[in-house]
């Protein structure tokens, strides 16, 4: 079957094909540790992949879930075409189902929180932190992103694509993005100025001045504890306006934030 270029163009299929292509997101060894069938359903029939990829949109929503009914999936993603027909990363993420959850996305009475892009429960958010989580986390990942980013690769070629764009929701996901070989678009120069507020000398360093329990002097030194804080608005303005690109093939580059996880 031969694949459209764009996502646009796979939603205008019938719903199996469509199914079928986005199903090759899904990294292989997912479906062995879950012990997932091919056709990503489960015994009663019930849909564990759940797309929402309707014809006429550029986009796609895609949720896999390791048992029908279970809060969150174990692996999330939001792509879109780029203007030029190129896909574009706007959101991914892994949870361990058998991890404990922490209401990161909601406030006390429902509302949404947008992984706390828009609000914050900040209780939930101290728990996540000292649980090892970084921001955006609501249960621990899978440590499986090697395989995720290397299937969403062989994706993309089959899409006839030779790179993909990503956008990160915050500072600790741009570095490991850099890890695997993403280049910066836009916004290399706010995260080299990050770094270098956080070293000796540096704007943000006398910020960390335990205020907020996300603003520990440790955070300097720390990837995650750095996301933390810039989470907890240190640079006087949100984490936005990152950019980066994925070539096919290309392994990390020089990084721009030296230090620990």
């Amino acid at each position: 079957m031969s694949i459209p270029s764009t996502l646009g163009g796979i939603n205008l299929l019938p719903q199996p094909e469509k199914r079928a292509i986005y199903a090759r997101i899904i990294p292989p060894e997912l479906l062995g540790r879950f012990q997932l069938n091919p056709y990503l359903s489960d015994k009663q029939g019930n849909e564990l992949m759940v797309l929402d990829a309707p014809a006429g949109s550029s986009s796609v929503e895609i949720s896999l879930y390791h048992q029908h009914g279970f809060r969150d999936p174990i692996l999330s993603g939001h792509l879109t075409d780029t203007m030029n027909g190129q896909i574009h990363i706007l959101f991914y993420t892994l949870n361990d189902p058998a991890s404990p959850r922490y209401d990161i996305d909601l406030l006390p009475d429902g509302t949404s929180t947008q992984f706390g892009t828009q609000h914050r429960n900040q209780a939930a958010e101290i728990a996540a932190m000292n649980a090892n989580l970084s921001p955006g986390q609501i249960r621990e990942g899978l440590h499986t992103l090697k395989s995720a980013v290397s299937t969403f690769e062989n994706f993309i070629s089959e899409l006839d694509h030779t790179m993909h764009f990503a956008e990160p929701l915050f500072y600790h996901n741009a570095v490991i993005f850099e890890r695997y070989g993403f280049r910066y678009q836009k916004g290399r120069r706010l995260m080299e100025r990050i770094n270098q507020g956080f070293q000796p000398g540096g704007d943000l360093l006398p910020l960390l001045d335990g205020s907020t329990p996300f603003r520990q002097p440790e955070a300097a030194e720390s990837i995650r504890l750095r996301s933390w804080a810039i989470h907890d608005g240190i640079l006087g303005e949100p984490f936005t306006n990152v950019t980066m690109y994925k070539e096919s093939g290309k392994h990390a580059g020089v990084s721009t934030a030296q230090c620990k996880w």
